[in-house]
């Protein structure tokens, strides 16, 4: 008999005001916090696990998760931004689009260039 393992679930929030991306994957009975910049402090970082589990993003018992430092609780909170990485598609999307802009400025340019040395 096959043990089903549940799907991680991926959440993304976004912190302007702190200019701070944050990552929420649940795996299991794991928690995995990963933020683009080291902007929460210690008492913030617990009270956004609490509201994780207050709306459900994570397992209620998570409403009294109190200390990284205590055993039992599996949070892990790491600055890392490599989860904002570019896709490869996207990226050449991006490359195609900007050589055309700039060959057709070129050419309206020329064109323009032209019709005033013309006159």
């Amino acid at each position: 008999m096959k043990a089903i393992t549940p799907s991680a679930q991926c959440f993304e929030f976004c912190f302007p005001d702190r200019d701070t991306l944050v990552q929420v994957k649940t795996l299991e009975d794991e928690i995995h916090v990963r933020a683009t910049r080291d902007t929460f402090s210690e008492s913030r970082k617990i009270r956004f696990i609490h509201q994780l589990a207050a709306e459900g993003f994570i397992a209620d018992r998570y409403q009294w998760f109190s200390s990284f430092e205590t055993p039992g609780w599996n949070v892990r909170w790491q600055v890392d931004s490599s989860w904002l990485e570019l896709s490869k598609a996207a990226a050449a999307r991006t490359r195609q689009f900007m050589i055309r802009l700039l060959a057709s400025s070129a050419l309206l340019w020329l064109g323009i260039m032209a019709a005033l040395f013309r006159c």
